[in-house]
């Protein structure tokens, strides 16, 4: 009698409610990021995860690497919101004044918008985006205003906007 081949898989790990336990190598659409362990049914795991290299077995080895990985990029993003934040402090004892056309009564003929207050802070050696503008609206009289920038969505700051006529001598000058 001829011997039947045994089949010799990996038994892949079982998660605590009877699933496959996996680390997904890359996002996965209504499972989970990348990074992320996952626990999914045996055949979605065995025919598409894994064949696919979309996710792989979640040893402790690759869950300890995950979580060393996860920190490093945690120290990243606290130094860079503590960078955008000091820009913010930066930007907000800044005062931008931007020359316009006007009638005597202070309407502009135009209107000044986040084009020319990026332009400003351009000659301030301050580089910011037409996006990070957040205006309610053109500007369309002289006066002060105070614009809010938006750095990240967890920082925003605040510039002193002038909007001062063109004309002679009439121009005010903003204090920083």
């Amino acid at each position: 009698m001829p011997k039947t081949k045994t089949r010799t898989s990996r038994r892949l790990p079982r998660g605590p409610h009877g699933g496959i336990e996996l680390l997904l190598i890359q996002a996965v659409e209504h499972l989970g990021t990348a990074g992320d362990v996952v626990e999914v049914r045996p055949g979605y795991a065995k025919n598409y995860l894994v064949p696919q290299g979309l996710a792989t077995v979640a040893t402790p080895h690759h869950k300890r690497m995950v979580d060393k990985h996860r920190a490093k990029l945690q120290a990243i993003e606290s130094a860079r919101q503590a960078s955008l934040r000091a820009m913010a402090d930066r930007v907000a004892q800044q005062s931008v004044t931007i020359e316009a056309n006007a009638n005597d009564e202070g309407h502009l003929y135009g209107s000044v918008g986040a084009p020319e207050i990026v332009a400003a802070l351009k000659k301030n050696d301050i580089q910011l985006s037409l996006e990070q503008i957040r205006l309610t609206g053109p500007l369309k009289e002289l006066g002060l205003y105070t614009v809010k920038v938006n750095f990240s969505s967890e920082v925003e700051g605040e510039l002193k906007v002038w909007v001062v006529p063109t004309v002679g001598g009439d121009a005010k000058e903003g204090a920083s």
